[in-house]
């Protein structure tokens, strides 16, 4: 276990012309880490809690190791509470800024400070709640850039519902999706909804509209407890390991 937890992880501070103050971010480097070699990239909305309860690098170290995954790099892009869900929600008032935070500022940072692949199919977005609202909301924006999501109860309400509806195809979109099943009455900022039933909706549209989809749902219910337990298989998803 003690390699597990010998962990590289690396704070940044990336600076921002569409947000009010420099962004913090953790990026985790995988064991045997070269900058002569080059990594897949994962970015993950609320960063800090991907690596405190979700343990991301700690997962990440354990699956490379003994499984012999890929090696990526993982960013975790913090977000201040108050203005989270301003930030993620396709109807928050900072919306728009973050994701041109995202995509002109962030990852062009990250690839200029870290050997990471600059192929789209090489980047993957995640987050959990609001966290793959955004994720899913930057892909539809930037399909040129982030093909890939990682969404671990995504708060796929009727926004989001009502942007996959406008797509006309989908098929370049490749998305991860678990859902617990006791997640029927989730409270958040915007009022209590049955993200089972609205998780469903859209994995319907998303079917329909021909995106690449794994979907799953699984006993649990909206915390971390239950989005730890399904990054092995998500990872595994991502970056499978090579082929004997």
């Amino acid at each position: 276990m003690s390699d597990y937890v010998k962990r590289t992880i690396i704070k940044e501070e990336v600076p921002s012309n569409y947000l009010d103050n420099p962004r913090s971010v953790k990026v985790y480097l995988p064991p045997g880490y070269n900058e002569l070699l080059s990594y897949p990239a994962m970015y993950c909305q609320d960063g800090n809690d991907f690596f405190t309860m979700g343990r991301i690098a700690t997962i990440a170290n354990q699956l490379i190791l003994e499984e012999g995954l890929e090696p990526m790099i993982i960013v975790g892009v913090s977000v201040e509470r108050s203005k989270r869900t301003s930030e993620y929600s396709p109807v928050g008032s900072l919306h728009a800024a973050y994701k041109r935070f995202f995509a002109e500022e962030l990852v062009p940072y990250i690839e200029s400070a870290y050997p990471v692949r600059r192929t789209a199919s090489d980047r993957i977005l995640a987050g959990d709640s609001l966290g793959g609202t955004v994720s899913l909301h930057l892909s539809l924006d930037y399909p040129e850039l982030f093909p890939n999501v990682l969404s671990l109860s995504g708060a796929f309400l009727q926004p989001t519902f009502d942007a996959l509806s406008h797509c006309a195809n989908l098929s370049w979109l490749h998305l991860w999706m678990v859902i617990g099943l006791e997640e029927t009455q989730v409270e958040t900022h915007l009022g209590t909804y049955d993200f089972v039933e609205w998780n469903r909706l859209c994995k319907t549209i998303l079917a329909e509209k021909q995106a690449q989809l794994h979907y799953r749902e699984r006993p649990g219910n909206h915390t971390w407890g239950f989005w730890q337990k399904e990054l092995p298989d998500a990872l595994r998803h991502f970056f499978p390991s090579p082929l004997p």
